[in-house]
């Protein structure tokens, strides 16, 4: 099954996404787990962590890290 696509994302607090699919599911996705290492640790700037925006199907931020569309899925929790 091919997962909904993203289409609008918001930064919360505590390094949380508010995201849109196209399925009019809006999700919540934690960050946080992936914020290891000198790429993914970069988003614990707050500034850098607010640039991110739907990129194709999923999201991206402003340095170039990214979520694969399946993650950002799968591992979001339905509100």
């Amino acid at each position: 099954m091919i997962n909904p696509k993203a289409i609008d994302v918001k930064p919360l607090e505590n390094y949380k996404l508010l995201v849109t699919f196209d399925s009019n599911e809006t999700r919540i996705f934690d960050v946080a787990p992936l914020m290891k290492g000198d790429w993914f640790g970069k988003l614990r700037d707050p500034e850098l962590f607010r640039t991110v925006r739907v990129a194709g199907l999923s999201v991206e931020w402003a340095d170039g890290q990214d979520v694969s569309p399946e993650d950002l899925y799968n591992l979001s929790e339905k509100i």
